[in-house]
C-alpha cells in the first residue's frame, strides 16, 4: 500500500483542498452555458436545469454509501479511479451533446464527485486532530465557495468563445492534471481499516441521523446552499433572456455571488470563537429582512444591479451560516470520519437538489420578484428549522452559558 512520503504532506494537502471545491465546479462551470445547451440539445428550460438536478441526486446519494467504502477500502485507490472516470464522462459528454447522454454522464459525474470529495475531506480527519483539524474543517466552505466563483467566470468566457462544449472539455482536462500529480506525490492517509459490515454501518448512519441537532443542521446547511443553487438554476435565463446580457455577464454574476458565499464563510472563521446560537439568530434574522426587503423593492426597481445587490447580501450570510454549520455537523461525531464526511455532504446535496429544484419549478423563477419570492421561501424554512435545532441544542446553550460566565 502506497502511503504519502513525509516530504510530500504539505503538497498532498494543497492537491486535497483543490478537489474540495470539485462537486461545485462541475455545475458551476457550466452556469452561463444553460440557455445555449438549451437551444443547442432542443429542450426547455426545465429539461436542461433537470441536469443539474440529476448530479446532485447522484452525488448527494452517493455520498451517503461511500464513506464506508472509503473507511473499508482505503481512499487512495477509489478516489484516483473516480477521478479517471470523472475525466472520461466529460469527454463523452462533449463528444456526444444529446440530452440523455448528457443526463447518463452527470449521474456518472456524481457517483465519482461524492468518492472523490469524500475521499479529501476524510484525508483531513485522517491527518490532523484538536484546532488544527478544526482550523482545516472551517476552511471547508471557503475552499468550497472558490467553484461559484472560478467556475462560471471561466464557464462564461468558454461558452462565449467556444460554445458549451469546451466546458467539459476543460473539466476532462483538469482533473486528469490533478490524477497526475496525485499518483506523483499522494498515497493511502488511512490508518486503520475498518471491517466493512452492513449491519454495523446502518447502525452508525440510523444513531448520527437519529441525533436531532446533527439532523437539524443538515437541514439548515442544505437549505442555505439551496440559496445558491435556485439563483444558479434560475439567473442565467434571468440574465441573458429578461436583462439580455451576454453568457460572460453571467460568469460575472456568478462570480459576485461566489464572492459574497467566501466572504460569508471568511466572517465565519474570523468570529469562531464566538457562541453559536447567538450568532446564527442574528445571521437568520438579517436574511430574513434582506429577503422581505428584495421583494418589496422588486415591485419598484427592477435591473440586473438591483438584482445583484440583494443577491450578494444573501448569499453572504448564507455562506456566513452554512461554514457554522457545516463546521458543527463534521464535529458532531469524531470516530468513522468517511461515514460522517459522506453523510453530512449527501445529506446536504439531497437536501439543496430537493429545495432548490422543487422552488424554481413551483414558482417558475423566471423575474427578480420571483427570485425574491424563492429566496424568501428557503429563509421561512431555515427560520422553522434553526428554531427546532435552538431546542435540540439544549447542551451547546448550557455551553455557551458556562464560557460566557467563566468570561
Amino acid at each position: 500500500m502506497k502511503t504519502i512520503k513525509a516530504e510530500h504532506h504539505n503538497i498532498a494537502t494543497v492537491l486535497s483542498f483543490a478537489l474540495i471545491p470539485l462537486s461545485g465546479f462541475a455545475t458551476d462551470v457550466y452556469l452561463p452555458s444553460l440557455p445555449a445547451m438549451a437551444t443547442s440539445l432542443h429542450v426547455n428550460n426545465a429539461a436542461i436545469q433537470l441536469s443539474l438536478l440529476v448530479f446532485m441526486v447522484s452525488a448527494g446519494i452517493s455520498q451517503l454509501f461511500v464513506g464506508s467504502l472509503l473507511d473499508s477500502f482505503g481512499r487512495y485507490r477509489l478516489s484516483n479511479l473516480a477521478l479517471l472516470a470523472f475525466a472520461l464522462s466529460n469527454f463523452v459528454t462533449a463528444l456526444y451533446p444529446d440530452i440523455y447522454v448528457l443526463y447518463g454522464m452527470r449521474i456518472i459525474q456524481g457517483v465519482t464527485v461524492a468518492l472523490i470529495v469524500v475521499a479529501k475531506r476524510a484525508y483531513f480527519m485522517d491527518t490532523f486532530s484538536g484546532e488544527k483539524l478544526k482550523h482545516y474543517t472551517s476552511l471547508f466552505s471557503i475552499i468550497w465557495a472558490t467553484a461559484p466563483i472560478v467556475a462560471p467566470f471561466i464557464g462564461g468566457y468558454l461558452q462565449a468563445s467556444f460554445g458549451w462544449e469546451s466546458n467539459f472539455w476543460f473539466m476532462g482536462g483538469f482533473t486528469l492534471l490533478i490524477l497526475l500529480l496525485t499518483l506523483i506525490y499522494g498515497g493511502e492517509s488511512i490508518k486503520q481499516l475498518h471491517a466493512f459490515e452492513v449491519k454495523a454501518i446502518v447502525n452508525v448512519y440510523g444513531s448520527m441521523l437519529k441525533t436531532k441537532d446533527y439532523s437539524l443542521s443538515l437541514m439548515i446547511i442544505g437549505l442555505n446552499y439551496g440559496m445558491l443553487m435556485v439563483f444558479g438554476m434560475a439567473s442565467p435565463f434571468i440574465i441573458e433572456h429578461v436583462y439580455h446580457a451576454s453568457p460572460v455577464i453571467t460568469g460575472y454574476s456568478a462570480l459576485m455571488s461566489g464572492v459574497a458565499l467566501m466572504t460569508g464563510g471568511i466572517i465565519s472563521k474570523a468570529i469562531i470563537a464566538k457562541p453559536l446560537i447567538k450568532k446564527i439568530t442574528v445571521a437568520i434574522g438579517l436574511q430574513l429582512a434582506v429577503a422581505l426587503i428584495m421583494i418589496a423593492c422588486s415591485t419598484v426597481y427592477l435591473g440586473l444591479y438591483v438584482m445583484m445587490g440583494f443577491v450578494i447580501l444573501l448569499h453572504l450570510i448564507a455562506g456566513f451560516i452554512f461554514n457554522n454549520m457545516f463546521s458543527y455537523s463534521l464535529g458532531r461525531f469524531s470516530r468513522n470520519a468517511g461515514i460522517v464526511s459522506g453523510l453530512t455532504g449527501g445529506g446536504l446535496y439531497v437536501i439543496t437538489s430537493f429545495f432548490s429544484y422543487g422552488t424554481v419549478s413551483i414558482l417558475a423563477v423566471k423575474s427578480q420578484v420571483l427570485l425574491g419570492m424563492a429566496y424568501l421561501v428557503l429563509v421561512l424554512m431555515s427560520v422553522w428549522m434553526f428554531a427546532w435545532f435552538r431546542k435540540a441544542s439544549v447542551h451547546i446553550v448550557k455551553e455557551e452559558s458556562v464560557v460566557k460566565a467563566a468570561a
